[in-house]
């Protein structure tokens, strides 16, 4: 979000309530008509998945789903060779990924806008949902602080891993 002002943070909010709103009237305007987003997944999501699948076909576009079994991100093939290919594709590129060193080198060595779906730095789309949210709820952002401690999903992994009554 520090690629952003304020104001055009605002402006994205702004749209994202008025997208919010035509979609529940089931009013769909294809403001993304023909793009294609590739959806990098490192790590799973549900909510992540299914509200960027659906939003870009109800937008008009399409999404690709690539998790990390599916490509070679970091693997057999270096990210910045990942990046070329897949902007060379695709319109929009949405990472969410383990270190925030591989959402850089996306970004830097891609033709094409990428977003950061969560790393273990910062989680954006998140942070926007809830800034749409406070802005419902009609609360002045400047009086709000966020602060991002990172995915909760390693205690999930690390509690599910315990065996049961050594918790």
């Amino acid at each position: 979000l520090n690629d952003f002002s304020k104001d055009e943070i605002e402006q994205m909010i702004n749209l994202a309530r008025k997208i919010k709103k035509e979609a529940k009237a089931r009013e769909f305007t294809p403001y993304l008509k023909d793009q294609k987003l590739a959806m990098i997944f490192e790590k799973s999501s549900t909510r992540t998945r299914v509200s960027f699948d659906v939003g870009m076909n109800e937008l008009g576009g399409h999404a690709l789903f690539l998790n990390s079994r599916d490509i070679q991100l970091g693997r057999g093939e270096q990210v910045k060779d990942t990046a070329r290919v897949i902007s060379r594709m695709c319109d929009l590129i949405m990472a969410r990924v383990n270190r925030h060193e591989t959402l850089i080198e996306l970004a830097e060595f891609s033709r094409v806008p990428v977003i950061n779906g969560l790393s273990d730095k910062f989680h954006p789309v998140q942070l926007m949902a809830d800034l749409m949210t406070i802005a419902e709820c009609g609360i002045e952002t400047p009086k709000i602080k966020a602060a991002y401690v990172g995915d909760g999903q390693a205690g999930v992994d690390a509690m599910n891993s315990v065996e049961p009554g050594r918790a």
